[in-house]
């Protein structure tokens, strides 16, 4: 949640600030705002609402300087208020800061500031921390100012100053308990700024006399090629021409740069009206880019190169415990289903919300996989750390190279996804699956697949960017379905084996973007209470393809329409006896069981999308909801 961008160089900070907060909206925000130092003073504009608020106020009245910073806000304390926008001002508006995370403690620190004199305006927790920096950045200064404002660089430091500065960052978040991302300028020093880290992203852009911090890469994108990841618990000073990197235990550590590999066409429509609908329509390329290089004809099973554990110890495994939020945890039904049919081996979905609070009782060969689509998922990064704490070997499928969870686990596999910028997830959702189908064959094959049965997954995986595209065809038929629904205010979507995270993932996404009440279901389950529900006013989306239990769902489907239930079902191209039940037919592709959630989402990710446009919904950025949920 939250973003944010800083910018130190030889250029006007806030075209660059404001280009990068854009990049940014995508994570969710209600308000934005900048800070930036012009002849000795820091000037701060800051606005609620949408970032056009903040770029009106900027041309009424302009904020020069060649260093800066920018936030967008998610509010977590205090209502979206432009008081209660970041940045905020601390030692007498001596310093200001961006701020992502949430501490925990600062009533605590804030009720011991006040009674020292300090004075808050907002209700946010990032002011306590603006204040605190002040105040250690002040008592820096009495305890001798002239020792570093003055003289030759001490212990390799580049200015005498940049100690100063780093000290009083240091003491100040050494009393936070929580997650922070901080970018901090003083309004003395405008050749710094000041980053630091506890869960929550940051990275450091290298460019040619020139630096960006931002929450995430996009940002940097076009702008340079070289890329700084920072780790929990580390600090940068970073200044036009230089940046130096302090860890907390180890002292001055040697950084790497690495290559940013995004473009700038990473963030581009490319002429589509909405990034959720553009990344729909990149599902057949992303699930190919997810298995290249990945399956092996030769062997007829799949190559991990980055798990970092040997076959020896994977083969080990007799249980595999899959953690995740929201789609994520969707994918990992699905998953679940997969690796228990093809490897036979027991496993366990665990919200991760619930499972970095849980003590369940866990074999000592337990195998963690921790499944994310950012990979700053709070809750899926604090379950992810309980159970490396316990010793067992923690691995993650995530999309985000270098974020938290991909550095904080053992090894891991990328969905090469690329960047997903829509809120409602679509293609790491399919990729994530399709990684999860590569599991299966890899463990299986390692168990009890032969080589034929190897064989025959790993054709069928071939064929699937082709039948997806297919999917995609269903688009103007679904089109006009939802013009037949829009108004309907609660919906059912219904499936069963593979088919039930899908219909968990459908409803979600109805939810998501068009606000619309709906619930997944097993198809079966309905008869248990949900039929209730059913009348000529709630459609249900029953997911119908051809499978051992489509007599079953059939049935479940007659129920419905015997109390004058409206349907919406999805179907193979060859299916002949639901047209004559349902109202309305989506037919895709006919796949194998394992690779129906595949399909079958498609349609129910146009069905959310063209529902959600006629509601007049704002489908990139739905109420209420972020991107990346940094935040418990």
């Amino acid at each position: 949640m939250c973003g944010i961008v800083a910018y130190i160089g030889p250029r006007d900070a806030v075209p660059y600030l404001i280009e990068g907060l854009r990049r940014l909206e995508y994570r969710g925000y209600d308000s934005a705002g900048v800070a930036t130092i012009d002849g000795g003073q820091l000037l701060l504009t800051k606005r609620a609402g949408r970032l056009d608020n903040l770029v009106q106020e900027l041309a009424e009245h302009a904020s020069p300087g060649c260093v800066g910073i920018g936030h967008t806000r998610w509010a977590t304390h205090g209502p979206a208020t432009d008081v209660n926008a970041h940045p905020h001002f601390g030692g007498d508006h001596a310093v200001a800061i961006v701020h992502n995370g949430v501490i925990e403690n600062f009533r605590q620190i804030k009720a011991r500031l006040e009674a020292e004199g300090c004075v808050f305006e907002s209700a946010t927790d990032t002011e306590v921390i603006a204040k605190l920096i002040g105040r250690c950045y002040e008592d820096r200064l009495a305890a001798g100012p002239d020792e570093h404002t003055a003289g030759e660089p001490v212990d390799g430091w580049i200015a005498p100053h940049h100690r100063l500065l780093a000290d009083a960052v240091q003491q100040a978040v050494a009393q936070l308990q929580g997650t922070y991302g901080l970018a901090v300028l003083f309004r003395d020093y405008p050749d710094v700024i000041i980053a630091a880290r506890l869960g929550s992203p940051l990275v450091v852009g290298v460019g040619e006399g020139e630096h960006i911090i931002a929450s995430d890469a996009s940002p940097l994108a076009g702008h340079t090629e070289q890329i700084v990841y920072l780790a929990d618990h580390q600090l940068a000073v970073v200044t036009a021409d230089s940046l130096r990197v302090i860890d907390r235990d180890q002292g001055y550590v040697q950084h790497q740069i690495d290559v940013l590999e995004m473009t700038p066409d990473a963030v581009a429509l490319d002429g589509y009206p909405h990034y959720m609908l553009k990344e729909i329509y990149e599902q057949p390329e992303t699930i190919r880019n997810s298995m290249r290089g990945r399956l092996s004809v030769d062997e007829a099973t799949a190559i991990f190169g980055g798990l970092n554990l040997t076959p020896q110890q994977l083969r080990r495994a007799n249980r595999i415990l899959l953690t995740a939020c929201g789609t994520s945890w969707h994918a990992a039904l699905v998953g679940e289903y997969m690796i228990e049919e093809m490897a036979q081996i027991p496993v366990e979905v665990e919200y991760a919300s619930e499972l970095r609070y849980r003590n369940p009782p866990l074999e000592s060969n337990t195998l963690l996989f921790a499944i994310t689509q950012s990979g700053e998922t709070a809750d899926t990064l604090a379950a992810l750390r309980e159970m490396k704490r316990k010793g067992h070997p923690t691995l993650a499928i995530c999309n985000v190279v270098g974020s938290s969870i991909a550095q904080a686990a053992d090894g891991g596999i990328y969905l090469h996804a690329g960047q997903e910028i829509g809120v409602a997830s679509t293609k790491a959702f399919t990729s994530q699956c399709v990684v999860l189908a590569m599991l299966a064959l890899y463990f299986g094959r390692m168990r009890n697949l032969s080589f034929d049965a190897g064989m025959r997954i790993i054709e069928q995986l071939h064929k699937l960017p082709d039948q997806v595209a297919q999917a995609l065809s269903t688009g103007a038929a679904v089109k006009e379905i939802a013009a037949k629904y829009a108004h309907c205010n609660n919906f059912l979507y219904l499936g069963r084996q593979y088919n039930f995270p899908t219909a968990l993932e459908g409803a979600l996404k109805l939810k998501e973007i068009s606000y619309i009440h709906a619930e997944g279901y097993p198809a079966a389950e309905m008869k248990h209470g949900p039929i209730a529900l059913v009348d000529e006013h709630t459609p249900s989306v029953v997911i119908i393809p051809h499978g051992f239990v489509y007599d079953k769902v059939m049935s479940n489907l007659e129920e419905i329409k015997a109390r004058g239930g409206p349907v919406i079902a999805v179907v193979c191209e060859d299916d002949t006896r639901v047209a004559d039940l349902a109202d309305d037919v989506i037919v895709v592709p006919n796949v194998e069981d394992f690779l129906q959630p595949i399909v079958t989402i498609v349609p129910l990710q146009l069905l959310s999308y063209h529902i959600a446009l006629l509601r007049g919904c704002d489908v990139d950025k739905p109420r209420n909801l972020a991107k990346s949920v940094t935040v418990e």
